[in-house]
């Protein structure tokens, strides 16, 4: 599978669920770019074109128990933009990891997930 164009992994190394992704991509010979995004933060506009890619609102990546811990609820009233800034300004509220290749991408959980850009 070494020929296959490389994917970029945004994570959080620490993340349990990014390692295992790791370990998959490694032992299927994938290559792979990794992005540490609590050190080097999304810009808005690259966070709203992941999305995108991916077929996922703000909402969607939001990573439930913390977000609630931070006062943002379901029912809110946040509008999308006002959610991207918040996941912007606290990449721990985002959800992990996002694994982009070419023109798609995909939240890699469970890990599996991450076979549909494999196979296209």
């Amino acid at each position: 599978m070494a020929d296959h164009p490389i994917l970029t992994v945004y994570e959080k190394p620490t993340c349990t669920t990014c390692r295992r992704l790791h370990d998959l991509l490694e032992a299927e010979g994938v290559p792979f770019e990794r992005v540490n995004y609590m050190v080097e933060p999304l810009p808005p506009a690259t966070l709203r074109e992941l999305l995108r890619k991916a077929g996922l609102s703000p909402r969607d990546v939001l990573r439930e128990r913390e977000a609630r811990e931070a006062g943002v609820t379901p029912d809110d009233g946040r509008s999308d933009d006002d959610i991207l800034e918040l996941l912007v300004e606290r990449p721990e509220l985002l959800q992990r990891p996002i694994v982009e290749k070419g023109d798609r991408a995909v939240l890699a959980r469970p890990v599996e997930r991450v076979r549909e850009l494999l196979r296209g």
